[in-house]
């Protein structure tokens, strides 16, 4: 069997310019922003967990890298600090083509953000952008890789891993089949994803202010029925989140270490957003 690579990455990466269509808040919690513009007609939907590199205005506008290689960051560094773009990593929501937007005759990305206090830079922006607005993305792939010989996956995210989780929904074959389980700061916050019919999506709503992050979606896994053999699992969220699932998948649930995908998008008690 062929090792696989951590992530797929897109045929062609170019930092592409796009601006503001519209922002709106969908749930208690997440505020969707829609972006368009003509730099978004070679933007290449991969579907799954896509995901980028957003680069938003910094306290002089937007500037953005030259190179779409890895010297992006080493030019990224060189910036004057009053010129440096704040730059943060989302995941493709929704991508309709140009013709079928909600908004205009240009392609449209919808992002959406998982407001964790507008005092943190994206999430403030999310919450206070206009339209027209200027930005660049950095397509960087995706990294749900399921196996052809693992037709059960399991999906495990909190909320700012849930646009990944809804992606990968919405891409999989009809037939899949599985389990996912999402944790939310509101109940309210759960929303219809599309999914396979024979993939059963849990909500795991936060309803205890005391609760610990991450800790909801930990006890359902460890509580629940997983097959023995034949899972591929995707776990993305808190740093403790992914780390813990991992472990447990692994060693108590006998799951090879390469039919498990796990990523931190953020940690606890450090700034997110």
């Amino acid at each position: 069997m062929a090792k696989r690579t951590k992530h797929v990455k897109p045929a062609e990466r170019q930092i592409r310019t796009a601006e503001v269509l519209a922002s709106k808040r969908i749930s208690p919690n997440f505020v969707r922003v829609t972006l368009g513009g003509a730099g978004l007609a070679e933007f290449t939907p991969m579907g799954f967990d896509q995901w980028f590199r957003l680069f938003l205005p910094g306290p002089n506008g937007l500037r953005l890298p030259s190179a779409a290689n890895n010297l992006w960051y080493a030019q990224y560094l060189m910036m004057n600090k009053e010129q440096r773009p704040v730059v943060r990593n989302y995941t493709v929501r929704d991508f309709r083509p140009a013709g079928r937007g909600e908004f205009g005759d240009t392609a449209e990305l919808d992002i959406d953000f998982a407001m964790h206090g507008e005092h943190t830079p994206a999430c403030g922006w999310a919450a206070q952008t206009t339209p027209g607005t200027a930005v660049g993305l950095l397509d960087e792939g995706i990294m749900y890789q399921a196996p052809q010989h693992s037709p059960w996956s399991l999906l495990v995210a909190d909320e700012s891993a849930l646009p990944a989780v809804a992606g990968v929904l919405r891409s999989a074959p009809r037939d899949l089949r599985g389990a996912a389980f999402i944790e939310i700061a509101h109940p309210d916050d759960a929303h219809g994803l599309g999914e396979p019919e024979g993939v059963r999506v849990h909500w795991l709503a936060r309803t205890d202010p005391d609760c610990e992050i991450g800790q909801p979606a930990l006890d359902a896994v460890r509580a629940a029925e997983i097959p023995a053999t034949n899972v591929y699992a995707f776990v993305a969220g808190e740093q403790k989140l992914a780390a813990g699932l991992r472990r447990h998948l692994v060693t108590e649930r006998g799951i090879a270490k390469g039919e498990v995908t796990f990523t931190g998008y953020w940690r606890v008690g450090k700034a997110q957003g």
